[in-house]
């Protein structure tokens, strides 16, 4: 339910094997959305494009899709471990265009003006988001294109409401607030680009519907809940007893199938807007 934009120094979810699994997971669900966000933001064919927190490069892949072989991307981010399955991603592909730095997405510059920074689920997890995208229009040419992707957790829901999904959605909202994140910054997206300075923002979110019996809602929400455990359980907002880990999914997909209840996972918003021409 979040994150595919990373730092380390801030992202509360981890790096082991089953996040950078849920990580994939995540990403196929929303790639459509992440696509038709960027797409109507003004990706395009040769456009040089940087994606902040690339994490598994999900978003550079898709933004290398758009931009085609005259195009290039440039993925930044702190974790080796997913860095290297980027790497072997695109090498495997032949998608030479699409290349990966480790480093702070909250200090990088460009050695050369991009024509757009992107950056998906990482404003999310940042504790001044208008600052990074501030230092990132930095990396900008005048005229480029600032594009930001993150969720709104606020609008997750069920219809019509389970106890057990209700509560889990609880207890994610809880952790991610008490860890520092962000759970509803999708809904202000607009708000801060303006604030940092970006010309003619425009904004959208696209929501899913997952619909009873569809085992992907209860993993979807229960694999988010693992990776928050520690969190969870270190600030009191449940005890293992209560979430019951080893069969919270199962138990949240028979919730949703006996009440019929369709799954409202959290809404993928995007924001984009211009750097002005004058600037530099």
């Amino acid at each position: 339910m979040v994150s595919g934009g990373r730092s380390d120094k801030t992202y509360v979810l981890g790096n082991d094997p089953d996040e950078l699994a849920r990580l994939d997971r995540q990403a196929a669900l929303i790639e459509r959305p992440t696509r038709l966000l960027l797409q109507a933001a003004g990706l395009g064919r040769g456009m040089r494009v940087l994606d902040l927190g690339t994490g598994l490069g999900h978003v550079a892949r898709i933004a290398g899709e758009l931009v085609g072989r005259d195009g290039a991307v440039v993925g930044i981010d702190e974790s080796a471990e997913a860095l290297a399955v980027a790497r072997r991603r695109v090498e495997d592909a032949g998608e030479g265009h699409v290349t990966f730095v480790e480093s702070d997405v909250r200090s990088w510059r460009a050695p050369a003006p991009f024509d757009v920074v992107v950056g998906r689920l990482i404003l999310f997890h940042l504790a001044d988001p208008e600052a990074a995208i501030r230092h990132h229009v930095q990396n900008v040419g005048p005229g480029g294109l600032f594009c930001a992707i993150d969720f709104d957790i606020g609008s997750a829901r069920t219809e019509p409401a389970v106890p057990l999904a209700q509560q889990g959605l609880d207890w994610v909202m809880r952790a991610f607030e008490v860890a520092g994140a962000s759970p509803r910054i999708g809904a202000r997206l607009g708000t801060i680009l303006t604030h940092a300075g970006l010309q003619n923002v425009a904004t959208f979110g696209i929501q899913g519907y997952l619909q009873p019996g569809d085992p992907a809602a209860g993993h979807l929400l229960g694999a988010v809940i693992r990776s928050l455990a520690p969190v969870i359980v270190r600030h009191g907002i449940a005890t293992p007893e209560e979430m019951g880990l080893e069969s919270i999914d199962a138990r949240i997909t028979e919730q949703l199938t006996r009440g019929n209840a369709v799954l409202l996972p959290p809404t993928v918003c995007g924001a984009w807007g211009r750097v002005d021409e004058t600037a530099r």
